[in-house]
């Protein structure tokens, strides 16, 4: 359904440093590096583009997280979501939700909530219950 999603930085040096730990931690990696920006995909990735991707905008304004959107990956485990949101905080990022169940969602929904250094909100959530 989705092609690729985006979100704006205006340091792309810092931006990509904060992504390659913090993606790490879900088997993501980067797969493609410019000048202004680049593009992270699963290991072994063999699509066309990347389906993420940090970048300067191309208006040349700074960069402005929207309000209402949020970035949300998917964990395989309740285990990589805590990682996901311990490199979150290690490399510059900011707490908005420690890991935890949110059974609001539904019985499962185990997940953290943070920003990135431009201040873009990222989820990382695992569906699957506690074995």
């Amino acid at each position: 359904m989705l092609s690729h999603v985006t979100v704006g930085t205006a340091d792309v040096l810092r931006a990509t440093q904060f992504y390659d730990a913090v993606l790490a931690t879900l088997g993501l990696v980067r797969v493609k590096t410019f000048k202004v920006g680049a593009g992270y995909a699963p290991e072994g990735f063999s699509g066309i583009e990347p389906p993420f991707w940090i970048l300067r905008p191309q208006n040349r304004q700074p960069p402005s997280p929207g309000n209402g959107c949020m970035v949300a990956f998917e964990a395989k485990t309740r285990a990589e979501v805590d990682a996901f949101h311990a490199a979150l905080l290690a490399h510059g990022g900011s707490d908005e939700g420690a890991p935890g169940l949110r059974a609001h969602y539904h019985p499962s929904f185990y997940g953290a909530y943070g920003r990135d250094p431009e201040g873009n909100k990222l989820c990382c959530v695992c569906h699957r219950p506690e074995p």
